[in-house]
């Protein structure tokens, strides 16, 4: 199993994986994200980070992730936007060996966590990072604005 990171180069791979998890979780229609805005946003204001997994020299998986900061910590920990294995390539341990390559890059950077969100309807992901010791925070609610509220927002 091998790991590499994105270059410049990646981005249609990169959106095609975006695309492929959206229709995942029902949300194709939701995907506004174009190669040219991936390559803006992730390198060239290093906004995102993304990991492949391949098996064979292709990539079969991937992680896109990014610095958030805890000030209750002091430091910054990781968090993890999208994880995705592609479904033939499921059960072979590729998104575990992903979640461990984070852990060891959350680690090195001497952060001090790593977190996601997983839908609350996706019971397979659930049990499988539950069986990996992750623990939902069910005390706590994600708020999001976006579009019009935001634009709204910022007046």
């Amino acid at each position: 199993m091998e790991f590499r990171i994105a270059e410049r180069k990646d981005c249609a791979l990169i959106l095609s994986f975006i695309k492929e998890l959206a229709k995942y979780e029902h949300l194709e229609n939701e995907v506004v994200a174009t190669e040219k805005l991936l390559e803006e946003w992730i390198f060239d204001k290093n906004k995102a980070e993304v990991l492949f997994v391949l098996e064979e020299g292709k990539e079969v998986g991937f992680a896109l992730y990014f610095h958030n900061f805890s000030t209750f910590l002091g430091r910054a920990g990781i968090h993890l936007e999208d994880l995705f294995v592609l479904p033939e390539y499921r059960g072979k341990g590729y998104g575990k060996a992903i979640l461990k390559k984070l852990a060891q890059i959350t680690v090195q950077r001497g952060s001090g966590r790593l977190e996601w969100c997983c839908l609350d309807w996706n019971t397979p992901s659930i049990n499988f990072y539950e069986s990996l010791k992750a623990k939902p925070l069910s005390e706590w609610m994600i708020f999001r604005v976006t579009g019009d509220t935001l634009n709204e927002l910022a007046k």
